[in-house]
Formats: C-alpha cells, sequence, structure tokens
C-alpha cells in the first residue's frame, strides 16, 4: 500500500513537469490569438510579456527541483524509518543544524524569486514616457476608446455576431466592428477606468490586465515589438454578457498609424455615431 502511494505520487509529478514542458512548446502556436488545443501563454509581443513568460519558466524549474527534493525525502523516509524497517523509534526532538537549514534554504530560495519579481512588477507599475495615450471604457456590455492626443478620435467598439466575425476572418466571440491602432516599437498608454461595473481590460499577448473600475482611473502600458492583429476580453464577471467584450488591437508601422490617424479622424469626427450605435447595441441585448 506504501509503495502504490509512492508510485501514484511519482508518475503524478512525472505528468505534472511533462505537461509544462508540453505547455510551453505549444505557446509557440499562438501570438495573436491562442491556437486550438495550446495550454501554455501566447507567444510574448512585448518586453513586458516577455519577462512574464522567462519568469514563469524559471520558476517552473524551481518548483520542480523543490518538488523533486521533497519527494525523494519522504520516499526515503518512508523506506528507512517504517515499523518493519526501524521497529525501535528515534527518541529525538531538536536537531539544531537541521532547523537552521530548512530554515534558511527557504528564506534564500525565496529571496532568489523575489529579486525578479520585484524588478518585473516595477516595469509594469511604472509608466515610460508615452507616445500614445488612449482611455479605454468598460460598459455594460462593450468598450468604449479615446484618444487623449486627438479629441475627435472617440468610438465604441462592439462585438461581431458569428457570421459577421466568420466573414471578416475573426476567431469566435473575439472580432469587434471597430479596434484600437496602434503604431509599433512605441510606448501606449492606457487609462482605464468603468461606466458602471467593474471590467478588466486584457490582452494576453501583450501581458497586460488591468481593472475597469467605476470612479477610479487605472493605468497600465505595452510597447507592442511585432505587428499584427492582437485579441482579448474582458476579464472581469460584469454581467450576463461577460463573455461577449472582446478587445482588438491592431500594431501597425509608423507610416500605416499616420494614415490611420486621417482616416479616424473624419470617420469619428462625430461623437453622435458611436452613442446611436451603443443605445442600438443594448437595446438588442434586452430584446
Amino acid at each position: 500500500m506504501l509503495f502504490k502511494k509512492t508510485y501514484l505520487m511519482l508518475a503524478t509529478i512525472i505528468a505534472t513537469f511533462a505537461s509544462s514542458v508540453f505547455a510551453a512548446i505549444a505557446a509557440q502556436d499562438g501570438i495573436y490569438s491562442a491556437a486550438p488545443g495550446q495550454l501554455g501563454f501566447m507567444q510574448a509581443a512585448t518586453p513586458i510579456m516577455e519577462e512574464t513568460v522567462a519568469f514563469h519558466n524559471f520558476l517552473l524549474w524551481v518548483i520542480t527541483a523543490i518538488t523533486i527534493f521533497v519527494t525523494l525525502i519522504m520516499i526515503y523516509i518512508f523506506v528507512k524509518f517504517n515499523a518493519k524497517s526501524n521497529p525501535v523509534a528515534s527518541k529525538t526532538t531538536h536537531n539544531t543544524v537541521l532547523e537552521i537549514v530548512w530554515t534558511v534554504v527557504p528564506v534564500l530560495i525565496l529571496v532568489v524569486i523575489a529579486i525578479p519579481s520585484f524588478k518585473q512588477l516595477y516595469n509594469q507599475d511604472v509608466i515610460p514616457e508615452a507616445d500614445v495615450t488612449i482611455k479605454a471604457i468598460g460598459n455594460q456590455w462593450y468598450w468604449s476608446y479615446e484618444y487623449l492626443d486627438y479629441e475627435e478620435i472617440t468610438f465604441d467598439s462592439i462585438m461581431l455576431q458569428g457570421a459577421e466575425a466568420i466573414a471578416a476572418g475573426h476567431p469566435r466571440l473575439l472580432g469587434t466592428d471597430t479596434r484600437v491602432v496602434v503604431p509599433v516599437d512605441k510606448v501606449i498608454r492606457v487609462q482605464v477606468t468603468g461606466n458602471d461595473v467593474i471590467h478588466s481590460w486584457t490582452i494576453p499577448a501583450f501581458g497586460s490586465k488591468v481593472d475597469a473600475v467605476p470612479g477610479k482611473l487605472n493605468e497600465t502600458w505595452f510597447k507592442a515589438t511585432k505587428k499584427g492583429l492582437y485579441y482579448g476580453q474582458c476579464s472581469e464577471l460584469c454581467g450576463i454578457r461577460h463573455g461577449f467584450m472582446p478587445i482588438m488591437v491592431e500594431v501597425v508601422s509608423e507610416a500605416e498609424y499616420a494614415e490611420w490617424l486621417v482616416w479616424a479622424k473624419e470617420e469619428y469626427a462625430s461623437l453622435d455615431a458611436p452613442r446611436l450605435q451603443q443605445f442600438a447595441f443594448a437595446a438588442s441585448v434586452l430584446e
């Protein structure tokens, strides 16, 4: 019975480690959105996400080493100190050296983990000088965007229905009628708030996730290093249509971004157009 439990424990550890390795390999399959069957992270599209993936992989090796070490110690104890092998139990209650070791070693492990962790938290929290500032406003159940450097660029972003999304070539539940457009290799500052309940603006490939809280202005930033169309979703339970609040961010060259700005200033010049669309969408939800 004892050895059966030990074998089951070892099999679980091996399976967990194997699945983690497979997840790291599978992460190469998806970049703009997750690939079918993918278990791990999508490919990083920003320096922050690159740090996140590197830290995750580092922790994987740390916890694997700890798990293997503890498992071997437990197996040794099961074999060496069971009733058959050791009928006369030791009455030792203290071992100064051992107690120092099992106190100091975990502290050192935590220090080793804390150094890159604090560095990454600092990099996420301290926003560099921004090239573009965008305000994302969470509503039930869509996003509104304002380019704060250009007052005339304000629009709502509403999920495309199934047939529309397929026709446009977007993944299911991730396509929107409008999208955020930003230049590649530029610092993008995103100010996030909510109009009604708490939402969460999230783009996995950017490593960006920040809550949209009514009455509060949160901030995040990203610097996309790869051009393309990236997808995200609201990541905070916000009501009946929580799963239908996708986010689309297109990263383009500086020249393409300049062209888009000219188009957007004309397209979004009227603030009434997106609001009328907003009310029509709200009415359709309540029907």
